[in-house]
């Protein structure tokens, strides 16, 4: 990608019942990029609904059904789990999508060594099924919110390096509460950009794929989203490390009030650009 660009969490609450066509107009007036379609409860998708997404022009990214755990102790759900995010990908890809993402998985009470293997051995069949099929789209594992959820960004760097096609999804709200406020001030979005930057090379940083939202958290991590305004989230300066490490791709706005707080982080943006 030529540059950041920021996408609402789904349709914009001023979409009300009506489909994508009038959603991504309402994106287009709002002069924002896109959309992550939020394939929530399953790959659901008419093929009306198709039809509107592979016409607009606007940056298309997605997020696999929330009922994903490859490091389930059953294994027809890390079966399932498997599947989903294939589907996920299939689709998004028919659909000229950018990047998928997904929560991996939880510890389940296992260390993080045996987890990360399992999980490893879930993407591995992932990767290697979207390969058959000549799909090279984005497989990302977003980090988690949780101390008891797989996926700190140090697991999923580890993770990328070892596929082609997969890159982390980098949730800094859900960073900020995973750690009970921490990774939060300029120097520590500095520190993840230029960890991510010189494990995984230029490449990642030019095909950036990112979440933010306020958040409420405890000492157990993430709670839920918050309007960026009514939390603690620095954005103002995580958008001043993403301009100074020249990060291109997608900024996917997760706050309750999408439409508003992604408007209101391409204009903080594009301030600081100026």
């Amino acid at each position: 990608m030529d540059k950041l660009n920021f996408l609402t969490a789904g349709m914009p609450l001023s979409n009300g019942n009506k489909g994508y066509d009038n959603a991504f107009k309402i994106l287009e007036d709002m002069t924002l990029d896109g959309m992550e379609l939020e394939f929530v409860h399953g790959v659901r998708i008419s093929e009306t609904s198709k039809k509107t997404v592979n016409e607009t022009n606007l940056i298309k990214t997605a997020h696999a059904p929330f009922y994903i755990n490859l490091n389930s102790k059953e294994e027809e759900k890390v079966e399932a789990s498997v599947q989903r995010i294939i589907e996920t990908a299939n689709v998004t890809n028919e659909l000229g999508g950018y990047s998928i993402t997904f929560h991996a998985g939880f510890y389940m009470g296992n260390s993080k060594e045996e987890t990360y293997a399992k999980i490893r051995e879930q993407i591995k069949k992932i990767t290697d099924e979207l390969e058959k099929t000549g799909n090279k789209i984005w497989i990302r594992p977003e980090t988690t919110g949780k101390a008891t959820q797989w996926g700190d960004l140090k697991e999923i760097i580890k993770l990328s390096k070892e596929f082609e096609y997969v890159l982390p999804c980098v949730d800094f709200s859900h960073l900020h509460a995973r750690y009970n406020g921490s990774h939060n001030t300029y120097d520590e979005f500095a520190q993840m950009l230029e960890l991510i930057g010189k494990e995984l090379g230029d490449v990642a940083i030019n095909n950036f794929h990112a979440h933010l939202a306020g958040i409420d958290y405890s000492s157990k991590g993430e709670k839920r989203h918050l309007n960026l305004e009514e939390s603690d989230m620095n954005y103002k300066d995580l958008l001043r490390a993403l301009k100074d490490f020249n990060v291109k791709g997608a900024l996917v706005c997760e706050s309750p009030n999408i439409e508003s707080d992604c408007l209101l982080l391409k204009q903080c943006y594009a301030t600081l650009l100026a």
